[in-house]
């Protein structure tokens, strides 16, 4: 399950998310999104947590907890629209 983090300090790091989530079960992955001209986090990331139970467990225990100083919000993310496809003329 993709679980979308945000309000995340511009301190708080990758391994820290990481670990943080760790503690409610396996992180198949953990990103911070940054900006691509500064290099500074925008605030947000993903975790990846395989087992659904697992990651509801992360959502219930984590969401509005204190992390670097800022009240983090954990949530499912919801899936991204595909981008339409220019070689099938659909806009």
């Amino acid at each position: 399950m993709k679980l979308l983090v945000r309000n995340l300090s511009t301190s708080t790091t990758e391994s820290d998310i990481r670990q943080l989530f760790e503690m409610y079960g396996p992180v198949q992955s953990c990103t911070i999104v940054v900006d691509a001209q500064t290099g500074r986090s925008k605030g947000f990331g993903f975790v990846e947590m395989p087992k659904a139970g697992d990651a509801k467990a992360a959502v219930f225990n984590l969401n509005a907890t204190e992390v670097d100083g800022s009240t983090i919000r954990v949530k499912k993310a919801k899936p991204t629209a595909p981008a339409a496809d220019p070689s099938t003329g659909d806009d």
